[in-house]
């Protein structure tokens, strides 16, 4: 792979070489590969159709728990978190030890103890992880849905940015099925603390538990930052700080 050093800087196909713009910079690469229909009905690529095909349901499993966890990914996520979470549903689909090469299934993985145990933890920004922004203990209850922060003091245990006043908080539960795509999801109220010596108790509870047949239930918490101007709150969402992180699941 080289990188293009003119002045002027080529997108697409050019005898052969393909030109075109990454995080890298602007590459070169020659354009090669083999035919579609021969890799698609040559027994030599039996392999590669098996990767093709698990290759797809990884990518659908990634879409739909993107989808599961809803708007509340799009406050607290990084440039790289559908590759990341990407990278852990090929991890699971390799726990499926049920199923054929090339048939193996994500949810299948899941539903192991190890599964699970690889999921918990995801820190959907990673710029922002629980553990960097909060310095406090915390309980969870799957059964109810909620998160408990006793006795934190904002501004000796929260990690903020410049000119933030406030943080608020809030517990999400979802119920997730991803061998029939069917979710539902449930939020408590948001409860937000000014970022001062004060000390207070963060109890986060949603009103419902969402139930989804043979659906697995995941608890996050949203951790997000404001800075309040003549009453009004202002989100600060720069993208590092906001936390949302998948506290657990079974």
């Amino acid at each position: 792979m080289a990188k293009q050093m003119s002045i002027l800087k080529v997108k697409g196909t050019i005898d052969g070489l393909t030109f075109y713009k990454s995080k890298d910079g602007h590459l070169v690469r020659t354009k090669g590969g083999i035919e579609k229909g021969r890799i698609m009905s040559d027994p030599a690529f039996v392999r590669t159709r098996e990767n093709i095909a698990e290759f797809g349901s990884v990518a659908q499993s990634g879409k739909l728990f993107r989808q599961a966890i809803g708007t509340y990914l799009n406050r607290a996520k990084d440039s790289r978190t559908n590759s990341r979470l990407l990278q852990v549903m090929h991890q699971l689909k390799k726990m499926d030890v049920l199923s054929m090469r090339g048939e193996r299934q994500v949810h299948l993985g899941l539903n192991t103890s190890a599964g699970k145990q690889l999921l918990k933890g995801f820190d959907f920004n990673q710029k922002a992880t629980l553990f960097s922004v909060l310095y406090a203990p915390f309980e969870s209850d799957l059964n109810t849905g909620s998160i408990t922060i006793s006795n934190l003091v904002p501004i000796e245990q929260l990690k903020f940015p410049e000119g933030a006043t406030h943080a608020s908080f809030k517990s999400i539960i979802v119920s997730l099925d991803l061998a029939t795509g069917s979710f539902a999801s449930e939020a408590s109220a948001s409860q937000t603390l000014a970022l001062d010596i004060t000390s207070s108790s963060v109890v986060l509870t949603p009103a419902n538990l969402p139930t989804v047949p043979n659906g697995i239930q995941l608890l996050l918490l949203l951790i997000e930052f404001s800075q309040e101007l003549n009453g009004q709150h202002y989100p600060l969402r720069n993208g590092n700080f906001n936390v949302l992180h998948l506290v657990d699941l079974v």
